[in-house]
């Protein structure tokens, strides 16, 4: 059976290390990220959430161990200009065309380029 072939795509979904998913997941928002649920095995402990931009997806996890701290994560987004003024920063040029980066409220980097560049 190919992949074409089989009922959902196959994926990869990073792991982002936060130390509290609700600034985390506001933060997100600001880049179209929705948040889609919420886990946490009992009340008090940590979360695990994902947040979601379309097909791309993002978990977010307040488990120590389950991600290092300072991950980066490349973006490709239709809209880079409206990501540039949301954060107020200008993309740059690089050989392969204009990206920003930035850095969620617990450092995780993410670098931002447009689709199809």
């Amino acid at each position: 059976m190919s992949a074409e072939d089989r009922p959902h795509a196959e994926e990869v979904v990073p792991i982002l290390r936060v130390r509290d998913a609700g600034v985390a997941v506001r933060w997100y928002a600001r880049l179209g990220f929705i948040q889609q649920w919420e886990h946490r095995f009992e009340p008090g402990f940590p979360v695990f959430t994902e947040v979601a931009r379309g097909r791309v997806r993002l978990y977010l996890s307040e488990h120590e161990g389950d991600a290092r701290p300072d991950t980066l994560v490349y973006l490709r987004v239709a809209d880079l200009d409206a990501v540039a003024a949301e954060f107020g920063v200008h993309p740059e040029q690089a050989p392969w065309g204009p990206e920003l980066e930035l850095r969620d409220p617990d450092g995780n980097r993410l670098r931002v380029g447009p689709v199809g560049a």
